[in-house]
């Protein structure tokens, strides 16, 4: 069970004055299970990926399949395609229009002609998956949440297709620090306990070096970096190159580096660069 992106290229406006490849030469296997982070910056060609993940946009070259099924040679297939993929975008609450919670989540399965008691099952099961008490929050009305409960909401909406993949698209765009970590909390414990596999895209080197066990770096619409967290916050001048930063905590590790400390270059999170730091300072006062 994978996603495999073959020998991508994508083209807007092709003809025209205004021709534009936003991917090129994209090779990429997410496989069942992964947690894997895009980042970039504006115009790198994250969000132009994502769209063809699910059958939105069509490669103007290469192939993209999932699960086996290639995207767009069937276009009877497209729909099933769309439900292994669940694609969250930016601001998804403003899709939200129902009188209450648990009928905003239930709209996709209904669409699918499920009977009434899966559909109940799937509401209860996806609002519980991100973090809510079912029965207090069934009959809220969406509109009187905070913007990070309605995200949640949002995604619970997608989780009651039973999608095998998730793609969330900047999921914490626009919300305060209280909100942006209670989203990534419930991202995840939605990844360790219910199997989905989820691909986030973030300009926040903070949130994937956190968050995620696979990174690719996109840059002018081709695949710049790829490899672990740590591998890639390591090369912090590489990125920089490229337009990107790096985690404070790895920029603090870099600076120590610079003058003389004998720290690693891979530390990623605030408690591996504390234990390094004691460590540094244990062997100098020995």
């Amino acid at each position: 069970m994978s996603i495999k992106a073959e020998n991508i290229k994508y083209i807007y406006s092709d003809g025209t004055p205004f021709r534009t490849v936003a991917l090129e030469d994209v090779n990429l296997e997410i496989n069942e299970g992964d947690f894997l982070g895009v980042i970039g910056h504006t115009g790198s060609g994250k969000s132009t990926l994502i769209q063809l993940l699910n059958g939105l946009e069509k490669p103007s070259e290469g192939k993209i399949a999932v699960d086996g099924t290639v995207v767009g040679e069937d276009k009877k297939m497209l729909s099933k395609i769309r439900q292994t993929v669940g694609l969250v975008f930016q601001y998804p609450e403003y899709q939200l229009f129902e009188e209450t919670v648990a009928k905003d989540v239930a709209f996709g399965p209904l669409n699918l002609k499920l009977s009434n008691d899966e559909i109940d099952k799937r509401v209860r099961e996806s609002l519980e998956l991100v973090g809510f008490n079912y029965n207090k929050i069934k009959d809220a009305s969406p509109f009187d949440l905070s913007g990070g409960q309605k995200r949640r909401v949002a995604i619970a909406g997608v989780l009651a297709m039973k999608p095998n993949y998730l793609v969330l698209d900047e999921p914490t765009a626009g919300l305060d620090p209280a909100g942006r970590n209670e989203l990534f909390a419930q991202i995840k414990k939605l990844h360790e306990r219910a199997n989905v596999t989820v691909i986030l895209i973030s300009h926040s080197m903070e949130d994937i070096a956190k968050l995620v066990n696979r990174v690719i770096v996109l840059s002018k619409g081709k695949i710049h970096m790829e490899g672990s967290p740590k591998e890639i916050y390591a090369q912090a001048e590489e990125l920089e190159k490229i337009g990107l930063g790096v985690p404070q905590v790895a920029q603090i590790v870099n600076e120590l580096r610079k003058r003389g400390f004998e720290i690693k270059n891979d530390i990623i999170t605030v408690e591996e660069a504390k234990e390094e730091i004691m460590r540094e300072v244990r062997r100098r006062h020995v």
